[in-house]
């Protein structure tokens, strides 16, 4: 299954990115996972009649992808504008997200691990038809207590958790594709 994996935080140690890349390499037998640039462009619709290179790009990236990964910090008790940004795009001119199937996952230091913005995230998702995984929300909260410094999450009731996620979205795709 190939997975456009949006990240919605661009610094360089963010924990979300770890987390996508620890799922990318971990789950490498199910989920040919790809990272995308969300350094992308403000949304304005003044640019849809010729869309910048690197829009275009990743409009092309997420309509070609089985699926997408959201890996969502939280800001503000939501997502962040990287995110919301990137999502814009992929919902505007064609619908690359209408009826793709996803999941959510986030990581956090605080204790409630993205709970807000993955129920924000949910919220914006659902009015643009996507078929998001349900009943397996993946909040990790002490993120900075969870991954070594090699970048792997070690908290082994997470990991497990996370396995079952992985799993149940594969079985997801397979039963909705």
């Amino acid at each position: 299954m190939k997975v456009a994996i949006l990240v919605g935080s661009l610094r360089e140690n963010s924990y979300n990115k770890t987390l996508a890349t620890f799922i990318q390499n971990r789950y490498v037998k199910d989920i040919d996972g790809e990272l995308l640039d969300l350094n992308l462009p403000l949304y304005n619709e003044d640019l849809e009649s010729d869309l910048p290179a690197d829009v275009v790009a990743f409009k092309k990236k997420v309509h070609d992808a089985d699926a997408v990964l959201f890996v969502t910090p939280e800001y503000n008790h939501s997502i962040s504008g990287v995110l919301k940004n990137a999502i814009d795009w992929a919902s505007r001119i064609t619908p690359d997200l209408k009826e793709k199937p996803g999941f959510i996952v986030g990581a956090s230091m605080g204790g409630l691990g993205t709970v807000r913005a993955q129920m924000h995230l949910r919220q914006i998702l659902d009015t643009m038809g996507m078929r998001i995984l349900p009943a397996n929300e993946v909040f990790i909260s002490a993120a900075h207590t969870k991954f070594d410094e090699k970048g792997d999450l070690i908290d082994e009731g997470t990991v497990a958790f996370l396995d079952s996620v992985v799993a149940n979205f594969v079985a997801f795709y397979e039963r909705n594709k």
